[in-house]
Parts: structure tokens; C-alpha cells; sequence
């Protein structure tokens, strides 16, 4: 991966990419009102990322790209400011004040959800096995701006960890945090998704241990949570069981432990 600029890029945002790369390792490559096809064509990097005001942009050869945005990350976090219910945070039994480590964080919708309803007591990590991901999250996280300030120290909180979920949760202590949680690439993708089937072209699309989840289960306090397609079979390979919900194509598993 190259890490570069737009075009017309602001003093600060060449500063934020060279600070990436010294972080990473990875190559900044100054714009210069190159294309991108062919910075990637000059370095043989297969992958750029475009740091820009409010977050990044990953690009590929081929024009596939996926920018950081909260997405529904944003709308949920604003209901349950409101006081609404959000099924992800009931299915755990999540209070303000709980750790959560999101083992698939992906691009932070429900790590958003998360950190929000931990408030500034809590503590959220993110982990994210692709590098490419990792570091547009991270960048998201911390540069992204909503239009309310809560939610904004709320991404700002959130720990971005790269590594694969079984290698860190293996180093964790047992019961070291409250909630475990995983959203893997669905192994039967709802095609019909427009936020999330762009993120297969650079997420991880391996399937779930029943290793990580037995490494999940020492490690979390409160609740294990697997969230997939209502009816898959992965709740049952897993060991999780599925809860109800209405009129939904996606659902959530839950180990519930008395630790």
C-alpha cells in the first residue's frame, strides 16, 4: 500500500499521510497531480490510501474504493443518545462504563454504536485483521466529523487495533473485558447491501473459529455475540444461540456467561 493525498491537497493533509506512513511503514508518495493508477503502477503497490479532510479513501487499480463513513453507525448512535433501544446493545446487556472488543470491526458501525453507549467511562477496540482497513479506520476514527460533538469524542475514544481476533484474544487475560463481539463477512452475502458489499473487495472474508470463540468466551465478562444472516447455520457450528427478531434479515447469537 502507497499512502498519498488528493490533488489539491491542504498542507496538513501531506502532514497526516507522512505521519501515517512513518506509523505504518508503508510509502508516502506525494500527489503531484498524478493519477492514482499510475502512482500504483510506479510503487506496484495493489493498494492506495487517499487521506482526505474528513477521514480516507482506499483505491485500487481497477477504480474499486471504499472511503471511511459512519453510515448507519451514525444514525443508530443518535437514537440511543435519545434514549431508544438499539438491538445490538440489548442483545448484549451493554451498560455505559462496559469494555467491548469488536473482533471484526470492518468500517466501525457497530464499534461507533458501542462506544457511544459505553460513554467516556467505557472502552472500545476494534480490531481489524486487513492493514488496509485498519489504517482508513483508524483515520475515520479520528478525523471524521459528524454533526454531533458527542459522537465525535465517542470515535475519537475507540482503540484501533490491527492483528487477526485469535492471535489478540489469545494474549488477553481471562475475563478482561464485558463484551466480545463478531460480525464476519456473512458466508451467504445479502447481495442487496450497498454499504457493505464494496467492503469485500479489501476486508478479510475468512470464517469463524471455533477456536476464537472458545478464546472469546475465557476472555469476556458478560456476553459472546455473533451477528449473521437470520436462519444461518454459522449460529449452530458455533455454539451461539439465535434470538428472535421481526422482520429483520440480519440477527444476533449470544453466549451469556455468569463469570
Amino acid at each position: 500500500m502507497i499512502i498519498t493525498t488528493g490533488n489539491a491537497a491542504a498542507q496538513q493533509w501531506v502532514k497526516r499521510a507522512e505521519t501515517i506512513a512513518v506509523d505504518t511503514g508503508f510509502t508516502y508518495v506525494p500527489r503531484e497531480s498524478t493519477s492514482l493508477t499510475k502512482l500504483m503502477e510506479r510503487s506496484g503497490e495493489a493498494v492506495a490510501l487517499v487521506v482526505l479532510e474528513g477521514g480516507a479513501r482506499l483505491v485500487r487499480p481497477d477504480g474499486s474504493s471504499i472511503e471511511y463513513h459512519p453510515s448507519m453507525g451514525y444514525v443508530r448512535a443518535k437514537r440511543v443518545l435519545k434514549g431508544d433501544p438499539d438491538p445490538m446493545l440489548d442483545a448484549a446487556g451493554m451498560q455505559a462504563g462496559d469494555s467491548v472488543l469488536d473482533c471484526t470491526a470492518g468500517l466501525g458501525s457497530d464499534s461507533l454504536v458501542f462506544a457511544v453507549k459505553a460513554g467516556s467511562e467505557g472502552h472500545v477496540t476494534a480490531i481489524e485483521s486487513s492493514i488496509d482497513m485498519a489504517v482508513l479506520l483508524k483515520e475515520g476514527f479520528g478525523h471524521y466529523v459528524t454533526g454531533l460533538e458527542t459522537v465525535n469524542q465517542a470515535m475519537r475514544r475507540i482503540e484501533v487495533k490491527h492483528g487477526h481476533h485469535l492471535d489478540i484474544l489469545r494474549e488477553m487475560p481471562d475475563d478482561s473485558v464485558d463484551i466480545v463481539y463478531f460480525d464476519p463477512m456473512f458466508r451467504e452475502p445479502l447481495m442487496d447491501s450497498a454499504a457493505i458489499n464494496p467492503l469485500r473487495e479489501f476486508a478479510n472474508g475468512d470464517a469463524l473459529s471455533l477456536d476464537s470463540i472458545q478464546e472469546a468466551v475465557r476472555v469476556a465478562r458478560k456476553t459472546v455475540m455473533l451477528k449473521e444472516k437470520w436462519g444461518s447455520p454459522e449460529f449452530a457450528r458455533l455454539g451461539f444461540r439465535m434470538l428472535e427478531r421481526n422482520h429483520s434479515k440480519i440477527t444476533y447469537g449470544v453466549i451469556f456467561l455468569d463469570n
